[in-house]
């Protein structure tokens, strides 16, 4: 049954979702301690998941399709149409996931926005420190992509900073 196919795609969706979440957590933790060099393949992992709830996207857009064929409407409804166009216990099978994915969804864009203000931060410090150690132009290259003037020439950077 068509139903029961998109349920589970559903139940993938979410977990990955969630997977994504804690990906995104463990990336925030390696921003808040300052261990830059595992960041690199915090970000990878998150790409990672990223890449495989694009697969189970299509994969459900698939199901949901035919799944509107088989209820006999002319186009894929959306979660919350199929929790009111299914029969019970469909009906509120549908409406959890959709409750699920919405509530994992304002999680994701919490610590999401959460990692973009450390990164900032981070960002304003390095150009802070880089500040104390004499002159640094804002800008190394102009808008076509040439070196700018004012050259920052070699600096000799003590590590404990």
């Amino acid at each position: 049954m068509a139903l029961n196919d998109v349920s589970n795609i559903l139940w993938r969706e979410r977990q990955l979702l969630e997977l994504l979440v804690f990906k995104l957590e463990e990336e925030q933790l390696v921003l808040a301690a300052g261990r830059t060099r595992w960041l690199s393949h915090a970000t990878r992992e998150v790409e990672t998941v990223l890449e495989e709830l694009k697969k189970a996207e299509l994969e459900r857009a698939v199901q949901v399709e035919g799944t509107a064929r088989e209820l006999g409407l002319s186009t894929a409804p959306s979660l919350l149409e199929l929790s009111q166009l299914t029969p019970t216990p469909w009906d509120k099978i549908f409406e959890e996931h959709r409750r699920a994915l919405l509530e994992t969804a304002q999680e994701i864009e919490s610590v999401a926005r959460a990692n973009r203000d450390l990164l900032a931060r981070g960002h304003q410090a390095a150009r802070e420190a880089l500040a104390t150690i004499g002159h640094v132009e804002n800008d190394s290259y102009t808008p076509t992509g040439a070196a700018a003037n004012g050259s920052l020439g070699l600096r000799l950077i003590d590590e404990a900073i």
